[in-house]
């Protein structure tokens, strides 16, 4: 459960309001369980309509714990299950009308395309082609330049994980800023070369005939990738000289 200030603040009070937060308090409290939450992706949730948070007259976003609650639903949805956004939304949707809504998962039916199937327990990720579009607001030429530059990559089957449509969201938000998807291959190798680390590093649990030291492996992979974020994104900051909220 994310803590959040006491303290209750209903649509329509003032933004000033005691229980209201603002977008790097937020951050702040979901980065305890999401340490890869980002301000951009916060953003993103809201534009796919998963929150609606208040706004001072200035226009900054003032988040209810309701809205803040609902955020840390939304992520670990997307991590547990990887659903798209759309099906985290008409869920939680249909949750606050009161229905009973059986949680669904990604499946895949025969011909290829993305089936949604109620199960128990989280499924690998599989995002059609035309899913991806659609999240990311692209057009096919666009991710085929982003494919052919490694930013995102499809499984065996033509489909991707759920982690491309972050990278979408964030490919695109730093196109706003006038970054192409060409500059961030620097960025790609990067990562390939912290992933490249990991993996070094629990190998040897991966090959270990004991079936529980091999689960465990992905368990501490999970670890080192989580600290592996933190330290790159205060890497980054401590490199500009400044410091997020």
């Amino acid at each position: 459960m994310l803590r959040t200030p006491s303290g209750g603040a209903g649509h329509g009070t003032a933004a000033t309001d005691s229980g209201l937060m603002s977008i790097g308090a937020v951050l702040n409290t979901l980065r305890d369980e999401f340490p890869e939450v980002t301000i951009s992706k916060i953003r993103f949730l809201e534009s796919e309509g998963l929150i609606e948070p208040q706004r001072t007259p200035s226009g900054y976003r003032k988040f209810s714990p309701a809205d803040v609650e609902r955020l840390g639903q939304v992520l670990r949805m997307q991590r547990d299950h990887y659903l798209p956004l759309k099906v985290i939304r008409e869920h939680l949707d249909a949750i606050a009308r009161g229905e009973a809504a059986p949680l669904p998962v990604v499946g895949r039916q025969r011909d290829g395309e993305a089936a949604l199937e109620v199960a128990e327990g989280p499924t690998a990720a599989r995002i059609a082609r035309d899913e991806l579009l659609a999240a990311a607001g692209i057009e096919d030429r666009e991710l085929s330049e982003w494919e052919s530059y490694g930013l995102v990559t499809p499984l065996a089957d033509g489909v991707y994980d759920a982690e491309a449509v972050t990278v979408a969201a964030l490919v695109v938000e730093l196109g706003r800023f006038g970054i192409e998807p060409r500059h961030l291959r620097a960025m790609k190798a990067a990562a390939d070369r912290e992933a490249g680390l990991v993996d070094q590093v629990v190998a040897p649990l991966k090959r270990h005939r004991n079936p529980q030291t091999r689960a465990h492996a992905e368990a501490r992979t999970k670890e080192l990738a989580a600290l592996t974020v933190r330290l790159h994104g205060a890497l980054v900051q401590t490199a500009l000289g400044v410091r997020l909220p």
